[in-house]
């Protein structure tokens, strides 16, 4: 008699955290929805989370700059994220710089249960300073892809998000019309 097993891959193999990284413009959720859907096609129950105040395309959808959708949960504090992931074997999380220090905890304890953990975010914020919990992320991480976008000024590859309004406030959520990439030397000239 022949009796299918169902494989769960969180129960049998070591879990893991990457976290995708980098100026505004870089394809940092891009990237967390390729390899997300990736992961769909490979059959793995997913979850995927963003804050709750991010809601500048979709209040429900984490969306790129160039469109592209996966449905996500909102969750105001890192903290909802854990128990909502629990049948999930790989967890997406959005704009993590925005999280409360707990999303480091949640994260490391996800993973320790075999889970395979995609964060995206920025990695600095408009004054060039690392943002919320990504550097503590970043550090605990086993992966880590930094991407770079194009210098509007020069063309050169971009690690800065330069802010175009005078708002000394660290979280100010826009698009193009409140931010653009830019090169170390060009940010640095501005």
């Amino acid at each position: 008699m022949f009796v299918e097993s169902k494989i769960v891959p969180h129960l049998k193999t070591s879990g893991w955290i990457e976290v995708v990284c980098g100026c505004m413009f870089s394809g940092k959720t891009e990237e967390l929805i390729r390899r997300i859907t990736r992961a769909k096609i490979a059959r793995q129950q997913i979850a995927i989370f963003k804050p709750a105040m991010e809601n500048r395309y979709h209040s429900k959808h984490v969306v790129s700059h160039n469109a592209n959708a996966i449905y996500s949960t909102p969750v105001a504090t890192a903290s909802e994220i854990y128990p909502l992931a629990q049948e999930a074997d790989v967890v997406g999380i959005d704009e993590a710089q925005f999280f409360d220090e707990a999303l480091v905890d949640v994260v490391v304890k996800l993973a320790q249960e075999g889970r395979r953990v995609i964060i995206a975010g920025l990695d600095m914020d408009y004054r060039g300073l690392p943002f919320g919990v990504m550097p503590q992320l970043m550090a605990v991480a086993e992966y880590v892809t930094k991407t770079q976008a194009i210098c509007v000024n020069c063309g050169n590859p971009a690690s800065f998000s330069h802010r175009l309004n005078p708002s000394s406030e660290q979280v100010v959520l826009g698009e193009t019309d409140l931010y653009e990439a830019l090169c170390r030397k060009c940010f640095n000239e501005v």
